[in-house]
């Protein structure tokens, strides 16, 4: 099974994206997107500086157009992708990209997005000076214990051995003289504290400016930053979006959850190289592959192919689908499944994990054509449990 990642703020790097405008296609698109976001991309991606695109509102729009772009050349003819893509998952701003991917939102609406989330959290960021550390190694309850110490947020949970702190940079300081037994700290090329409470501004404006974004279920299993669920609601899949530009990212969980779909293969779109390097500590035998130049398009088709399969997760225009957000075992609601019409937000039962119980909701509505399970029956993430035919549909 075949998931697509995208990667977040700090992958880039000076002169990324030289190659991959050397495709006059690629070059005309990306110009597009760049002309959306208003901001000259193409020269940031290849005559600015580390220092330069550092900039959080340069930053975050190059990365998302280059994983849009990158994902037209890796599948010509998107509709055949999702024979392919079992899951996608994006890291912190990644999350535009691979719902963009997904089809729970357009291209467009996505450099739009970037480009207020960008602007919203550089402004956050000047109010207070902030920034990140990564504490590599460690043992994991001592280093969350030594963040908590010092205010900290623990903003970004990547998987065994690395955990990000956030907080402002008199509080990084004071890590850096009080560092976890056995790891090393190493600060990054961010320009905040992001995905902590110092970016509450920019939630709210984005925030106002999502509610006019028109949204779709997506076409393939989204799995969500927040806490690693697959979310099938496109107005959900834009909501946590949102909610996490000031929430730590959970990256730890998502792996889990590839790890409960039975991934065996990740590809990265470009810039490539972080989440994979992750994903080969975490997930021991899964194979990876970072599309970093477009000389490497063909072996990533063939990869896709390797591992791709369908995801069970289809869209249609006269029916939707509720489905698992994570791996467990489903309870079916009596109130669920004693009618046959169900309204927008009711509940249709929980599914129990190792961790805790998930309620399930029917986002939309309507009347049930199907269960697609039975009460006590064990579930993955994504899995379908229940067909509803939209109130009103022809």
């Amino acid at each position: 099974m075949l998931v697509i990642v995208a990667p977040g703020q700090g992958a880039q790097t000076p002169g990324f994206l030289r190659p991959w405008l050397e495709d006059p296609t690629f070059a005309s698109r990306f110009e597009w997107l760049a002309t959306v976001a208003d901001v000259d991309l193409v020269a940031h991606g290849t005559e600015s500086d580390a220092e330069t695109i550092r900039d959080t509102r340069i930053a975050q729009p190059l990365l998302v157009a280059t994983g849009l772009v990158a994902a037209l050349e890796l599948f010509p003819h998107p509709a055949d992708a999702f024979a392919r893509i079992g899951a996608v998952a994006g890291h912190s701003v990644g999350e535009l990209t691979a719902a963009a991917g997904a089809r729970a939102i357009t291209a467009e609406q996505a450099m739009v997005l970037v480009r207020e989330r960008g602007n919203a959290m550089a402004a956050a960021s000047a109010v207070t000076p902030t920034g990140m550390t990564a504490v590599l190694g460690g043992d994991r309850d001592e280093v969350l214990a030594t963040l908590a110490r010092h205010g900290l947020t623990a903003a970004n949970d990547n998987g065994p051995g690395q955990v990000v702190a956030a907080g402002t940079l008199e509080q990084l300081a004071a890590l850096a003289d009080d560092a976890p037994a056995k790891a090393r700290l190493m600060p990054l090329s961010v320009a905040g504290a992001f995905h902590t409470e110092h970016m509450r501004p920019a939630v709210d404006h984005v925030t106002r400016l999502a509610r006019s974004v028109s949204t779709h279920d997506p076409r393939t299993r989204v799995i969500s930053n927040r806490d690693g669920q697959v979310v099938h609601d496109g107005r959900e899949v834009l909501r946590r979006i949102v909610g996490q530009i000031a929430s730590p990212v959970r990256w730890d969980l998502c792996l889990e959850t590839m790890a409960d779909l039975g991934v065996t293969g990740i590809l990265e779109m470009p810039p490539a190289g972080t989440l994979t390097g992750i994903a080969k500590r975490a997930l021991k035998g899964v194979a990876t592959f970072a599309l970093k130049t477009p000389d490497q398009l063909d072996a990533a088709r063939a990869f896709c192919d390797e591992h791709g399969e369908a995801s069970a997760m289809e869209t249609s225009p006269t029916w939707r689908m509720v489905v698992s957000p994570v791996k467990g075992t489903f309870h079916i609601a009596g109130a669920a499944a004693a009618t046959d019409v169900l309204p927008a937000g009711a509940p249709i039962g929980d599914v129990a994990s190792l961790r805790d119980r998930i309620p399930v909701t029917a986002a939309h509505g309507g009347q049930v054509v199907e269960w697609l399970v039975e009460d006590g029956d064990l579930v993955s993430p994504g899995q379908p449990l229940l067909r509803l035919h939209p109130e009103g549909a022809a």
